[in-house]
């Protein structure tokens, strides 16, 4: 036994040993202000639990993957010129690198899965699957920072069964394909999140502004090669969405989680997964007439207990 755990200590120390390599110190705040934390929390909390439903809208008359690239190179380029007006810093190479790779993971496939999703899958559905984000940063930090305890452990296995449920629920399991595009955008935007706190990227919110812009980029890319064409012109309504996830979801909302993910735990900065469902949920089925079936209220009780099952003992850990 002593050699199984002295072989995956060194595995850890590998892996830890290999993102360093490609990385600088990233220059976490030691002392983030207690009120910057708060409001970026409430904007998280708030504003990524609608952004779902506007996706959806969104949908009705738009592409998805040139929707999001649109959605981010806006959103990054507005950014990014009045950071460069206001006299930030311009990236440097290896800032730019770093940023092109958070971005293809976090918006490409993280959000780019979810928006490919939503074409098969209710906005309230895409909205408790990713709930389970916080789940795999919590995997994916323990390869360079030690692995879970019992008690997370414990989380893990519950939020996952929620998963199962969800499945079984009959929203998922009738739209293969909505699932995995779900799965491999938690995947890869949960490795982005944990990625986000150890390499070398630009201050402040100039790294939000990189990565959204080299996000951008691809996705609009994956537009032009996949979307089909379409002979509707956009309705003023999915515009008024786009709008909305430029201006709140990108501008607002992934800065916010962008100086979370850099300054608090990782525990903190992720726990929007357990009220980002509950928001979805109350304007999928208010505004949207969206339905969330018995088995669909379990999963979402069940994912909800184990994030926060995880959340808990995570941050006992670190006190």
């Amino acid at each position: 036994m002593s050699n199984g755990r002295s072989a995956s200590s060194l595995a850890r120390k590998r892996v830890a040993l290999a993102i360093d390599r490609i990385a600088e110190p990233s220059g976490l705040a030691k002392t983030p202000s207690t009120a910057a934390v708060l409001v970026a929390l409430l904007a998280v909390y708030t504003i990524w639990g609608s952004t779902y439903f506007a996706i959806q809208v969104a949908l009705e008359s738009l592409p998805p993957f040139l929707t999001a690239g649109t959605r981010f190179l806006v959103a990054g380029g507005i950014l990014f010129a009045g950071l460069r007006l206001s006299g930030a810093a311009r990236p440097s190479r290896l800032e730019w690198r770093n940023a092109a790779a958070i971005g293809a993971l976090m918006l490409v496939g993280g959000n780019g899965g979810v928006v490919y999703a939503e074409q098969h899958v209710a906005s309230s559905i895409a909205a408790l699957a990713v709930a389970t984000s916080p789940l795999w940063v919590v995997l994916f930090t323990g390869f360079a920072e030690g692995w879970p305890r019992r008690a997370e452990w414990a989380g893990l296995a519950i939020g996952f069964a929620g998963v199962l449920l969800l499945n079984l629920g009959g929203d998922l399991r009738a739209n293969p394909q909505g699932a995995v595009a779900l799965l491999i955008s938690q995947i890869t935007w949960s490795l982005g999140a944990t990625l986000n706190r150890r390499l070398a990227l630009p201050a402040g919110l100039m790294a939000a502004a990189a990565e959204m812009l080299a996000g951008g980029v691809i996705l609009a890319g994956l537009g032009l090669l996949l979307d089909a064409p379409s002979a509707v012109p956009p309705s003023a309504r999915s515009l008024a969405a786009l709008a909305y996830l430029i201006a709140f979801g990108s501008i607002i909302g992934f800065s916010a989680f962008n100086y979370l993910i850099r300054n608090v735990r990782p525990a903190v900065a992720t726990s929007n997964a357990y009220v980002n469902p509950v928001v979805a949920v109350l304007i999928g089925v208010g505004l949207g007439g969206e339905r969330i079936g018995p088995l669909g209220g379990a999963a979402m009780a069940t994912i909800l207990t184990g994030v926060l099952l995880v959340v808990l003992a995570r941050q006992d850990a670190l006190d």
